[in-house]
């Protein structure tokens, strides 16, 4: 049955999370089960909801349907291995991951990486910020019902899938980086023009139509203007951060606030600037508000990749091999005995990396927003202990919030504009 009337208990009690929790006394309110299997979650996610009729009264979100275990993966997997985990978190733009996982790894070796990574790195972590809004953007019309911008979106990110299948081999999980660098180099001459076509030519074209089509259509704004609104000092005390929180005027943004890579002065060593961009902000912390900043933000990221794209450095992608901390390159691994020696000392099971004993916590402002990695060294070769901050798992805590007093019509465009994802959840 989609719903039961139930009488209910006086405590929710989830010792079974496949048994619908009893929420309320009130027999004259309904429970009904969203998900975990629906259409309009975007993913693996059950939402209990306690309705009066069409409203909502109460809402229990239950997790846990995937079992991953990625956080305890990382006491198995070195550093450079945990790559592929971490990739499959966010999996809207797994690349995004990588990024927030090597900052804090290196910021626990102590490794600074070379001018031309960091300028690979910022331009793909803006790819994949370009990557996940698309998506978010387009499905915010597809749960209420219009199926073309959804197409407007996810056509675009095809592009981005072909950039990042020639960066790293793979057009998905991409598990390019590596601690102190990448697993391979990048053919400028070939990587520019990719880049360059996706933002000057195709991205535009792609949000003029979206914008066209959504931003002045009645329907779309009666059904996200108002809804699932957080104020400043709730998003605040939330913990929420990225487009939700600047959607509600939290005036925060990592890239600014504890800038990494091209967001820093000086990130060459030579006094180069860092990169220039906007901050998108409003106030009314609403699922429109949160559609608009996507939007902007997208338009950003592209100005922040137009000024790097054309100055990509020459010289080393990956830090000296020297004091043994990072795999060396491959022509040294091929070409020297000494190579072939330090290759092999790092990736035998019973040798490995040697870093300091020590916690570090490192973060990007990914997509969703601040995703960080909490990482506890005891000298070993793996993590003693890797804990995530993931944006989703935290948005999602605000969720019941969002929704009290909004009909069931409404949960789809609050939790859509959220872009939950259920690997960020069940870790």
């Amino acid at each position: 049955m989609p719903y039961t009337i139930e009488k209910g208990a006086s405590a929710l009690v989830m010792d079974n999370p496949l048994q619908t929790p009893k929420l309320s006394e009130n027999s004259n309110l309904w429970t009904l089960n969203f998900g975990p299997q629906h259409p309009a979650t975007h993913t693996v996610i059950r939402l209990v909801m306690e309705i009066d009729g069409e409203r909502v009264v109460r809402c229990v979100p239950v997790i846990g349907y995937l079992h991953s275990g990625f956080e305890k993966n990382a006491e198995v997997l070195d550093y450079n291995q945990y790559t592929t985990i971490v990739d499959r978190m966010d999996y809207l733009a797994p690349i995004g991951n990588e990024m927030a996982w090597m900052r804090a790894s290196e910021t626990l070796f102590g490794v600074d990486p070379t001018p031309r990574c960091k300028v690979y790195r910022t331009i793909l972590g803006e790819l994949a910020r370009i990557q996940s809004h698309l998506l978010c953007v387009g499905a915010a019309a597809l749960d209420l019902g219009g199926f073309t911008a959804f197409l407007f979106g996810f056509n675009e990110r095809e592009m981005i899938y072909d950039i990042m299948e020639y960066v790293s081999g793979s057009r998905f999980h991409t598990s390019w980086t590596r601690v102190g660098g990448a697993m391979t180099d990048v053919d400028d001459n070939v990587f520019r023009p990719l880049v360059k076509k996706f933002i000057n030519e195709s991205l535009p074209r792609a949000i003029e139509d979206i914008e066209k089509l959504l931003n002045r259509l009645r329907i779309f704004i009666d059904r996200t203007q108002g809804i699932g609104v957080i104020t400043t000092a709730e998003a605040i005390n939330w913990s929420m951060s990225g487009p939700l929180a600047r959607a509600s005027g939290v005036m925060r943004d990592i890239r600014k606030d504890d800038p990494y890579w091209c967001f820093q002065d000086n990130w060459d060593g030579k006094g180069a600037p860092a990169v220039k961009f906007k901050v998108p902000i409003m106030k009314t912390g609403d699922v429109l508000a949160r559609y608009l900043v996507r939007l902007e933000e997208m338009k950003q990221s592209s100005e922040i990749i137009r000024q790097l794209i054309d100055d990509i450095p020459d010289g080393p992608m990956n830090v000296s091999p020297e004091g043994k901390d990072i795999l060396p390159p491959k022509s040294q691994v091929y070409g020297s005995i000494e190579g072939l020696i330090h290759h092999f000392e790092l990736v035998m099971t019973n040798r490995g990396f040697t870093p300091p004993v020590g916690e570090v916590y490192g973060s990007t402002e990914t997509a969703n927003g601040e995703l960080g990695y909490y990482i506890v060294s005891e000298g070993g070769k793996n993590p003693w202990r890797a804990r995530c901050r993931p944006p989703s798992f935290i948005h999602l805590s605000a969720l019941p919030k969002m929704l009290e007093g909004h009909m069931i019509s409404d949960a789809v465009a609050v939790l859509g504009s959220l872009n939950i994802i259920a690997a960020e959840l069940d870790r």
